[in-house]
């Protein structure tokens, strides 16, 4: 599907400070390990496509955020896809860097694990 017609079928539903928001959930192309979780609005998603590399919005910071930018840990899009109802994103990426996707050091930010 081409990207004109898929942004249009994107639901940004979710809103934080006045912003629409869609979740964003980040794997390694290659490992297939689920890196990280963050929120895109249609600009940032416009962005990332245009420049290759996943930008977000920060509801912390009310900005956008090129990832790698400051940390160098910067995510190359191998592929996306919304998902049935086109109000959740799924990016493929390659990690540039020391390939460590959470601000914590961890590789993902998915290791606070549940005990059975």
């Amino acid at each position: 599907m081409k990207f004109e017609d898929l942004i249009k079928e994107v639901k940004f539903e979710v809103e934080f400070g006045g912003v629409k928001l869609a979740p964003a959930i980040v794997q390694d192309a290659d490992k297939g390990d689920v890196l990280m979780m963050a929120w895109m609005n249609e600009e940032a998603l416009r962005r990332t496509h245009e420049c290759g590399e996943m930008v977000f919005w920060s509801r912390s910071r009310k900005e956008y955020w090129h990832k790698g930018d400051t940390s160098g840990n910067v995510m190359t899009v191998v592929e996306w896809a919304a998902d049935c109802d086109s109000d959740a994103l799924l990016f493929k990426v390659r990690m540039q860097g020391p390939q460590v996707a959470c601000h914590t050091g961890a590789r993902s930010c998915f290791f606070k694990k549940c005990e059975k």
